[in-house]
């Protein structure tokens, strides 16, 4: 059932764009300015994308784009969801499956988040090597229950 939701909401949106992206990004609240730099953007609300949920958080405009960003075809979510909004870890996920049926193969994702290293500013960017899913020891994990291969793999590359 998850895969024909992620092939509805596929298929609505390559009804609007033809646009092959190769990467996916999310921006959060920090970054959804971005998406004003896309070129030829074709913007989608996710209340007109098929099974999306709803983003509630301020700063988290609500909308994927396609378009083209430093001559790179990318697909872009300008906002997203959380666990704290009420969504369950498979409705969180839902849309990166949809981008990579739309042929993304890289994904990066922003947000905006402190540290403890004094020499880190406001602004600075950092890269995350590894992380503990700490919901996930709470059972809260998108690969609970049956899997379906047709989304490949069920434990895929870190």
């Amino acid at each position: 059932m998850l895969y024909d939701q992620a092939v509805e909401a596929t298929t609505a949106i390559q009804a609007r764009s033809s646009l092959k992206p190769a990467v996916a990004l999310i921006l959060g609240s920090g970054l959804g300015d971005l998406a004003a730099e896309l070129e030829n953007a074709v913007v989608f609300p996710y209340a007109e994308i098929p099974h999306f949920a709803r983003s509630t958080v301020i700063g988290h405009v609500g909308r994927l784009l396609i378009g083209m960003l430093e001559n790179v075809p990318v697909v872009v979510m300008q906002g997203r969801f959380h666990l704290y909004e009420g969504y369950n870890a498979q409705t969180l996920t839902f849309p990166v499956r949809v981008m990579h049926m739309l042929g993304a193969h890289t994904l990066i994702v922003s947000n905006a988040a402190g540290g403890v290293n004094p020499a880190y500013r406001p602004g600075d960017f950092m890269l995350i090597r590894d992380h503990i899913y700490l919901p996930g020891l709470a059972g809260a994990n998108p690969l609970v229950g049956a899997n379906d291969e047709r989304f490949g793999a069920r434990f895929s590359p870190l």
